[in-house]
């Protein structure tokens, strides 16, 4: 895998997450409560303070939990939510070393189908039916990976330049748009939130 990326918009970052399977599953994991790029730049700060230019989920594994929490505890902070994030990402590494021996890319590589894909994808701890529809997404658009049905399997996030999701993250530009549609459903929500709660 060695694909240009534009995620994080940083050029280490986004090199990182280009030519590592697991380094972009990690950044899609915790892209979550908080801004895409700092989601995007997370793998590379793991992997910095680990010592390391990538990321190896045999490796991630053999820490001691405390010490990873603190890994993506100390300042700036890999997420909000350090501890927990720490958790997960071990959990996905666990689950990565059991199912397909810490490659992350076996996931993708020989799949017959978009639904297939799917399903590895939800089974992924950490990964819901949305973020594995957005990941889906990112895999058929930026990576190539496009087995049969993927575009439907992704649901909307599959849809050519719909703008929804980091599927659709090529720079600055389509980073603009991306955000200005994640603005306008949070509004939507909090309208309709707002016209269910006038209406009792």
């Amino acid at each position: 895998m060695d694909v240009t990326l534009h995620l994080a918009q940083d050029p280490d970052a986004d090199a990182l997450l280009g030519r590592s399977p697991l380094a972009l599953l990690v950044g899609m994991l915790l892209d979550q409560q908080i801004p895409m790029e700092w989601a995007f730049n997370g793998p590379a700060t793991i992997a910095r303070r680990m010592g390391t230019d990538g990321l190896d989920a045999h490796e991630i594994v053999a820490f001691e939990p405390e010490t990873f929490a603190r890994l993506l505890a100390d300042k700036p902070a890999v997420h909000r939510y350090p501890g927990s994030m720490a958790k997960r990402i071990q959990q996905l590494c666990q689950y990565l070393v059991e199912h397909y021996d810490g490659d992350a890319e076996a996931i993708w590589r020989d799949v017959d189908s978009g639904q297939e894909l799917l399903n590895r994808l939800e089974e992924l701890p950490g990964f819901g039916k949305q973020k594995a529809q957005i990941f889906l997404a990112l895999l058929g658009k930026q990576l190539g990976v496009r087995p049969k049905g993927w575009r439907e399997a992704a649901g909307p996030y599959g849809e050519p330049k719909s703008f929804r999701s980091v599927a659709d993250i090529t720079g600055p530009e389509s980073l603009a748009k991306v955000r200005a549609h994640k603005q306008e459903m949070k509004a939507a929500a909090k309208a309709a939130r707002a016209a269910k709660s006038s209406g009792r």
